[in-house]
């Protein structure tokens, strides 16, 4: 396990703490799982970013090759 230090503003250091002691959990696994999750909707967010680009790309390629099968339609 690795330690890191932590600067964080007052105010959700603040509301942090109130949580915490609502749920009654460390601080510390409180925060390990709020940086999995972001992590997770992070992956999420970058995957969709790579599969819209590559859709576009497969969807100009689609377009040139339908073109290319009508003009064999109109010419034969």
């Amino acid at each position: 396990m690795k330690t890191v230090s932590l600067k964080m503003d007052d105010s959700i250091f603040g509301e942090t703490e109130k949580i915490l002691s609502s749920i009654r959990i460390p601080r510390n696994r409180y925060i390990n799982e709020a940086i999995e999750h972001y992590n997770k909707v992070q992956k999420r967010q970058i995957l969709e970013k790579r599969l819209q680009s590559e859709s576009e790309l497969i969807r100009t390629d689609s377009m040139d090759i339908l073109m290319e099968f009508e003009k064999i339609d109109y010419e034969g």
